[in-house]
């Protein structure tokens, strides 16, 4: 059986978002960037998806359900999707969070570990801030957290991430650093960061060990696809429920 993978960063109650205007990222890194309107869901939306998603038995995977999908030639169960988070930003804590635990879902959060900030910082709509640690820890019987670099979730361009310019033993450097971080369970799963990559960075990461990546284009996951170049789809503020459920329905079926 296919599964779908959808894509979340940020939640905002629809009152308080404002579309076309991005959202500064207050990270710990020293690295400033804007988070795209696109790369937002509404709280109402949201709610009404996971609801969808509960009301008509979709199962929600662990990562080791793919590995086994994978490499073991193990079967999924019917209508399986992937809940996957990008950054860890406040809002996957304030909202998303509670929402999953009360339909007992499972997702994954992407971590990049040297934006994780020291303290706890209240809730701040305009900007997106990220979590830390203990934020994270705290998210642990419904999340579990994989590799999205160190500090290697920067770019020069719209088009050139970071970890694609870096030579091999750099990233693989700050692969490593991010997989110490204890809060890191999935170490052998990455997501890239932007969705940008390179040949040269899936043979890295083949050659080590990892099992599963994730690229950020669209499309459904079978068993012809590549597990280092795993599809996901975005689900931005303006997508109806007609489309989400277009999105869920076909790319698991």
């Amino acid at each position: 059986m296919p599964f779908a993978t959808l894509m979340y960063h940020e939640i905002r109650e629809k009152q308080m978002f404002q579309p076309g205007q991005p959202s500064p990222i207050d990270v710990k890194q020293d690295y400033n960037d804007q988070l795209p309107s696109p790369l937002f869901v509404t709280l109402e939306n949201f709610k009404d998806q996971m609801r969808y998603l509960y009301e008509n038995h979709y199962h929600t995977l662990t990562l080791q359900q793919i590995i086994d999908y994978y490499y073991n030639e193990t079967e999924l169960p019917e209508k399986s999707v992937l809940l996957t988070f990008d950054d860890c930003y406040q809002s996957v804590k304030l909202y998303a969070y509670p929402i999953l635990k009360n339909y007992q879902f499972h997702a994954v959060a992407f971590v990049v570990s040297g934006w994780l900030n020291d303290e706890k910082k209240s809730f701040t709509p305009e900007k997106s801030v990220c979590l830390t640690y203990m934020d994270l820890e705290e998210m642990a019987d419904v999340f579990e957290f994989a590799n999205h670099t160190n500090q290697f979730h920067t770019r020069t361009d719209t088009a050139v991430s970071a970890i694609m310019e870096a030579d091999d033993c750099s990233l693989l450097d700050d692969l490593d650093q991010c997989n110490k971080n204890p809060i890191i369970t999935a170490k052998d799963v990455f997501a890239y960061p932007f969705g940008l990559y390179s040949d040269r960075n899936v043979t890295l990461l083949k050659n080590e060990g990892y099992r599963l990546a994730f690229t950020s284009e669209p499309g459904k996951n079978n068993v012809n696809t590549n597990p280092l170049l795993l599809k996901r789809n975005v689900i931005p503020y303006f997508m109806d429920m007609n489309a989400f459920r277009d999105i869920v329905n076909e790319h698991t079926l």
